[in-house]
């Protein structure tokens, strides 16, 4: 009885686990850093203009790779 309480314990802490991590995916601003060969950085966030074509090019990478 104490063993199956442990394991419903566990499970339901994993289950919620995954639950709050997704969520928080979903409502993470949209951002890119680039990193360049000279050491500077930009960073785009959801309002720069730049950042939709660089997605669309970003997911069309990962999607070759699966």
């Amino acid at each position: 009885m104490r063993r199956a309480l442990g394991l419903l314990l566990t499970t339901s802490a994993a289950v919620g686990a995954v639950v709050l991590l997704r969520r928080r995916a979903r409502s993470a601003p949209l951002r890119a850093d680039l990193y360049f060969a000279d050491g500077s950085m930009l960073s785009l966030d959801e309002r720069a203009p730049e950042l939709d074509g660089l997605m669309r090019a970003a997911r069309a990478a990962l999607g070759a790779t699966r």
